[in-house]
């Protein structure tokens, strides 16, 4: 690209002030931007999935419910522990026995210390443990399921505000179009108003309209500009690096009308989500029966413990050894506790089922309105594809009936605004139709 740069200065007429600084810049700014990086759709949804905020937020929740779903925190598993206590006492101790009497021991000292490993092994809690666990399994699965959801939400934003930069150059094409016909009517006017054939107004009409155009073309850039970084937010980059899009906005895509509202209960992350919330909730609802039944405790261990006294009848006592126990709880009374979480449960599921009806309706309605867009969308491009041809014929017809004087500058200007209006319909209709074919993927989650 340097060598390219320097060859094309040496082809440049040397041109003097002012307007040699001008073509020096702009060739700077040509090869600027033809030194950007050309950014394809695969390209910004690769690096979305890299490096978008959300979607590595949703990854580290998934990550999070993996690391849950373990044995030790469904409760299956035993706790080993080693323990260790110690202690000195000092104390005025008095004692009565039947064979010596009472005796008194005014400064009596004890050191004490145990230490033991001890397990400690829920063995049966009514089945809690097992429910849990799959509980935990269930929510690893939705964490999955909320990654997808959102993942494809992602993918739809991003393509979004992908397209969108590519309707803004669209839309400063057509007014570049606009500013080249300008310059054609300021040269007409001018011509003939220095022959006399028309009064001077039409060529200040001329140029005031080449000149708001102009402005228009400013305004443009920037809006490009403002939709660049907006797309580079979403792809977790700095906004400021300079890159560029493609030109056209490709419109291949048929949805598969018969079976879309079929395969939607099956494929969409927001209901197969709330599915698995039933599930969750229901598991939930048995981990709270299972709080009603027995439980059975496991403790086993290996135990050291020893007392020295400075004085009295025992003056050193050492236990050690093995031991094992167990405990057995049967809850009879529990305030009303067990009851209440049960019905919440309860409730809790009601709530869940009510949110998948009410997510299946919505989704439904989302598919067949997503759909009439597409159809009303793909209408209207038909139809406008036909008026921009019409009203590019209007303007050029215009513009050669001006240069044999058989019109006016109004009738220019009335044809170049419909051909630049038509323009920007154009462009819309193509945005619209592809964002309503993102929707119908972002539904189908098919990106």
């Amino acid at each position: 690209m340097h060598y390219k740069y320097n060859n094309a200065l040496r082809k440049i007429p040397h041109v003097g002030g002012f307007r040699g600084l001008s073509i020096y810049i702009l060739l700077f700014l040509s090869t600027a931007l033809h030194a950007q990086q050309l950014l394809t759709i695969n390209d910004v949804i690769s690096r979305a999935m890299k490096n978008n905020y959300n979607i590595l937020i949703a990854r580290n929740d998934v990550e999070a419910n993996r690391i849950n779903n373990t044995p030790g925190n469904a409760g299956m598993l035993p706790n080993v522990s080693l323990n260790s206590t110690g202690g000195l006492q000092h104390n005025d101790v008095t004692q009565n026995s039947a064979s010596s009497g009472e005796t008194h021991y005014p400064s009596l000292t004890a050191k004490s210390i145990s230490a033991n490993v001890e397990l400690n092994w829920k063995l049966f809690d009514g089945g809690k443990m097992f429910v849990t666990r799959k509980k935990l399994s269930e929510i690893e699965a939705l964490g999955q399921i909320r990654f997808q959801e959102q993942v494809t939400q992602t993918f739809y934003n991003v393509i979004a505000a992908y397209y969108d930069v590519i309707r803004q150059k669209q839309q400063l094409r057509a007014i570049n179009e606009a500013i080249n016909f300008n310059r054609e009517r300021v040269k007409i006017a001018q011509t003939a108003f220095t022959s006399g054939a028309s009064a001077k107004t039409d060529l200040l009409q001329a140029k005031i309209d080449l000149n708001v155009y102009s402005e228009n073309a400013v305004n443009q850039q920037i809006v490009i500009d403002n939709a660049k970084r907006s797309l580079k937010v979403l792809l977790g980059e700095n906004a400021d690096i300079a890159y560029d899009v493609e030109d056209n906005i490709p419109l291949d895509y048929q949805p598969e009308r018969d079976k879309l509202v079929q395969k939607i209960f099956d494929i969409n992350p927001t209901i197969l989500g709330n599915q698995k919330q039933i599930e969750i909730a229901q598991l939930a609802l048995k981990e709270n029966k299972s709080a009603v039944l027995p439980q059975l405790n496991l403790r086993t261990g290996y135990y050291f413990s020893q007392t020295d006294n400075s004085a009295g009848s025992v003056l050193k006592n050492r236990t050690f050894g093995p031991q094992i126990g167990g405990t057995l709880s049967v809850p009879l009374f529990t305030g009303g506790e067990n009851k209440r979480k049960i019905n919440l449960a309860k409730l809790d599921i009601e709530s869940a089922k009510y949110t998948l009806e009410d997510s299946k309706k919505q989704i439904e309605a989302l598919v067949l309105n997503a759909l009439n867009e597409f159809d009303r969308q793909q209408q209207l491009l038909e139809i406008e594809k036909e008026n921009n041809l019409l009203t590019k014929e209007y303007l050029d017809i215009s513009l050669q009936r001006l240069r044999l004087g058989q019109t006016t500058s109004l009738e220019v200007h009335q044809a170049q605004e419909s051909f630049v209006q038509s323009g920007t319909r154009l462009t819309n209709f193509q945005y619209s139709l592809k964002i309503a074919e993102a929707k119908l993927k972002q539904l189908l989650a098919t990106f």
